[in-house]
């Protein structure tokens, strides 16, 4: 018979650390925003009407651009899908954001949340109109794709809970 008595069910160990990783998920999340939408406010102040800044020779370059579409300007002409689903991915991740977390996980999911955060507000509220507005993208790497700083943070949240993946899950202990 189960310690506790017969109706002493085993319950799955909650994280009693949630707490502590809600302000963890939006800290993260709100650093990547205002980075990122810092860094757009100096690309378009900075680097306007300029031709491409090398950083490191031609492999990072600044050069100012206005991304209507998705990766690599994929689906230039469907903003608004774009729009919805940064939504929907924003929802999300806010949402497992908040859940029991491994603190290496939080850190994935604010990076994401953060990054899919200013995504979406580029998309809501810069030319040329609400849900149509254009990404501001100013690094270019090496002519094979040009981003941002959210960019930065969505692709390493995205590496960061891949590797995650392959950790064994441990059992709590009695």
């Amino acid at each position: 018979m189960p310690r506790g008595g017969l109706f002493n069910y085993a319950r799955p160990q909650m994280d009693t650390t949630t707490s502590r990783r809600v302000p963890l998920v939006i800290g993260i999340a709100v650093l990547v925003l205002l980075l990122d939408q810092a860094t757009k406010f100096w690309a378009e102040s900075a680097l306007t009407g300029r031709a491409p800044i090398p950083v490191l020779g031609e492999f990072l370059q600044l050069r100012l651009l206005y991304n209507p579409g998705a990766a690599f300007s994929i689906g230039a002409g469907s903003t608004w899908i774009f729009t919805i689903i940064a939504a929907v991915a924003v929802v999300l991740l806010a949402r497992y954001g908040m859940q029991p977390q491994t603190r290496l996980r939080a850190v994935a999911l604010a990076l994401m949340l953060g990054g899919a955060t200013t995504h979406l507000l580029d998309r809501l509220f810069r030319p040329p109109g609400f849900a149509r507005g254009h990404v501001v993208d100013f690094l270019d790497y090496n002519g094979w794709f040009v981003g941002n700083v959210a960019d930065i943070a969505l692709v390493c949240g995205a590496i960061l809970l891949v590797l995650l993946s392959f950790q064994p899950v441990r059992q709590p202990s009695e």
